[in-house]
């Protein structure tokens, strides 16, 4: 039944903002006793959180063949810290995310996620735990790209997906953009010829150079530090209250800086880093 609120009259003006008020907060009461996405989680004792577990330092796969990296650091220490859920972990490319949440098929994502308003119509996000600072990488000895103006008429590989393809496409005009499911085949057809350039973060890259041995390097300054954050099912209010608590005790108290120099590098800024990060519009 849908009740009216009749209000023609000068002197039912303030019953009717009473009476709107009243419903208001019943509606909001009824939402509230119906919001079980902390109680359940809380009930069952586990939490399934999804993330790539192939982008170190972020997640991966340690030498126990066990889950590590700094999300996985996050996500273990932000539901210890809610009462002591037992975090699970799901692998599942980046690209699947959103869908894998609105599914079902885990609980959360805390991969670093930034926050767009296109995922934010679709799921909602945590307060940022995180931020990467996005670069251009070129073969070493490219020398004719140094900067982002001159990406001008040049093909630029990005992840498919992610932010790195959202930059790219906003304000790379002139130039083509490659979108690549993986990582690692973007930074080989850079190193094969295939692709001119390729905007990643700084760790991926670096990873690539040092580790996988490429002949890649980095030019200009960062084009964005992009905000990372973990992201619940639309309409989730109490498990997103008690994440951002988490996460908020985490950023006060060190534990978050102490997890990045663990995890991403020794002196990393992480929180310093945060805050010079850009908010998706």
């Amino acid at each position: 039944m849908t009740t009216q609120l009749q209000c023609s009259t000068p002197a039912r003006g303030l019953a009717c903002l009473l009476g709107a008020a009243v419903l208001a907060c019943a509606s909001f009461a009824v939402s509230a006793q119906t919001d079980d996405s902390l109680s359940r989680l809380q009930k069952k004792g586990v939490v399934l959180v999804a993330n790539t577990q192939e982008s170190p330092p972020w997640s991966y796969i340690g030498a126990d063949n066990l889950p590590a990296g700094y999300d996985v650091a996050v996500a273990r220490e932000i539901f210890r810290r809610i009462g002591n859920i037992k975090v699970e972990f799901v692998a599942d490319k980046f690209k699947h995310f959103i869908d894998g949440i609105n599914t079902k098929k885990y609980d959360v994502v805390i991969n670093s996620l930034a926050r767009t308003p296109e995922r934010a119509r679709i799921v909602d996000f945590t307060d940022p735990y995180t931020v990467q600072d996005f670069r251009i990488w070129v073969h070493e000895k490219n020398a004719d790209i140094v900067d982002a103006a001159s990406l001008k008429g040049k093909s630029v590989g990005v992840s498919a997906g992610t932010t790195n393809e959202l930059w790219a496409r906003r304000n790379l005009p002139s130039s083509e953009i490659k979108a690549y499911d993986g990582g690692g085949f973007v930074f080989n057809d850079l190193v094969n010829g295939r692709v001119d350039s390729v905007i990643d973060s700084y760790f991926n890259g670096f990873k690539m150079k040092t580790i996988n041995k490429l002949p890649v390097k980095t030019v200009g300054e960062p084009v964005v530090y992009s905000l990372g954050a973990a992201i619940v099912p639309k309409n989730s209010p109490a498990l997103l209250a008690a994440m951002n608590k988490a996460i908020a005790e985490m950023i006060a108290d060190g534990t978050l800086q102490k997890l990045a120099d663990q995890h991403v590098a020794p002196g990393y800024d992480m929180v310093g880093n945060m805050k010079k990060g850009q908010a998706w519009k």
